[in-house]
């Protein structure tokens, strides 16, 4: 079993900063696809980032140029930079993991509990 834990939400005014971390711990899992999703009231959740266990990265439209995802893993960790906030980022952001890339959340085996991203105008 993998178990993930997030930190680093909280609020913040329009373009500032956060960094999000998600710790992994459980069985080794070397070679998983890890991402961050977020979820706002009302919407669905979405595939926000993500990078592979070579380092390759994915970023939504939304989120390019602001936003940075990397992993440590001899730390067992993922992070998510976060620049230039936007009213519009505010979500509850969860870290995700799975054995291969997928947009779909309902193909990560392993969820995080989240952690509240508040963004101010």
């Amino acid at each position: 079993q993998v178990q993930l834990v997030e930190s680093g939400g909280g609020l913040v005014q329009a373009g500032g900063s956060l960094t999000l971390a998600c710790v992994r711990s459980g069985r080794p899992f070397r070679r998983a696809y890890m991402g961050w999703f977020r979820q706002a009231p009302g919407k669905e959740r979405e595939l926000v980032s993500g990078i592979n266990w070579s380092g390759e990265t994915y970023y939504a439209d939304s989120v390019k140029g602001r936003f940075t995802i990397s992993r440590d893993d001899a730390k067992g960790t993922m992070y998510l930079q976060m620049n230039s906030l936007k009213p519009e980022d505010t979500a509850v952001y969860y870290c995700a993991a799975n054995e291969n890339w997928s947009s779909n959340p309902s193909s990560y085996n392993y969820w995080g509990q989240g952690t509240q991203v508040t963004v101010s105008s």
